[in-house]
């Protein structure tokens, strides 16, 4: 079985898309350091093996790591100018990817991020040695979630799409957009608007999803929240809404990592 390193593993989203792919693994490290996260973590999979912050972290200090995964911090991409801002520190975390993937030299990887400015991603390319793959979540989920992902792991196609509509995820009610609750709502379609960390503020000027339920005007649960990221229904529940909604939206949707994985040839790697 194979061993796993998994940086700013969030609730481990990693984890859960492994298990449904049916990939057996043996050791899971996690790079975590939201307290939150790692309580959801511990709850739902208590054999993970947290390891802290990620520039703390050594490859040499490892068992040999078959699948490198990550979702590195996105809000340090500066679009002021023409590359990345490297004295952002958040920026900085991807460098960290990079580094232990020299390090560990993984048989697999895998790197997750929004869709930017192509001078950027130019950049990430550059340095993972391999052009990333747009997908779309709503072809899994009921989600609009366009994101990027580097990894080697051969022969990625595009999901089937599995036409999950909005009515099927909802606990009650329609789906609207919201632009913001006092001024303008909208029938909102078969697809959710992308899930963000800071929703738990509610609704914005920025246009959310939002639910007309009897009458009045409620954001999706958490629980509507996990099903648009294929994660099970109250994965996330022992800790506040408030941060069941911002792990949610930092999150991966599961069906697409997934669905990269099932691509995945691994060799048994002995435990040390």
């Amino acid at each position: 079985m194979m061993n796993v390193l998994s940086l700013f593993d969030g609730m481990s989203c990693g984890q859960i898309a492994l298990n449904k792919a049916g990939i057996k693994y043996n050791k899971y490290f996690s790079s975590e350091i939201d307290k939150f996260a790692i309580q959801v973590t511990q709850h739902n999979y208590p054999e993970t093996i947290q390891i802290g912050d990620v520039t703390q972290v050594k490859g040499t200090d490892l068992p040999p790591i078959d699948l490198l995964i990550g979702g590195s911090p996105c809000q340090g991409f500066s679009f002021a100018g023409k590359q990345l801002n490297f004295e952002d520190p958040r920026s900085a975390l991807f460098f960290e990817f990079v580094r232990l993937m020299e390090e560990c030299k993984p048989k697999y990887f895998l790197l997750e991020n929004v869709v930017m400015k192509k001078e950027f991603e130019d950049v990430i390319t550059q340095h993972m040695g391999v052009e990333p793959i747009l997908i779309n979540s709503n072809l899994v989920s009921a989600q609009n979630r366009k994101r990027l992902y580097w990894t080697n792991i051969p022969d990625i196609q595009q999901p089937e799409d599995k036409n999950i509509k909005m009515s099927d995820i909802l606990l009650s009610g329609q789906h609207i957009i919201v632009s913001n609750q006092k001024k303008t709502h909208k029938p909102g379609g078969d697809k959710s608007a992308t899930l963000l960390a800071r929703d738990y503020k509610g609704f914005g000027n920025q246009q959310m999803s939002g639910v007309m339920d009897n009458g009045n005007i409620r954001m999706l649960t958490p629980v509507e929240y996990e099903r648009l990221q294929n994660v099970p229904d109250n994965y996330s529940s022992v800790v506040s809404n408030t941060q069941r909604y911002k792990m949610l939206g930092n999150g991966w949707t599961v069906g697409v990592i997934e669905h990269i994985f099932k691509n995945m040839k691994y060799e048994c790697v002995e435990s040390i």
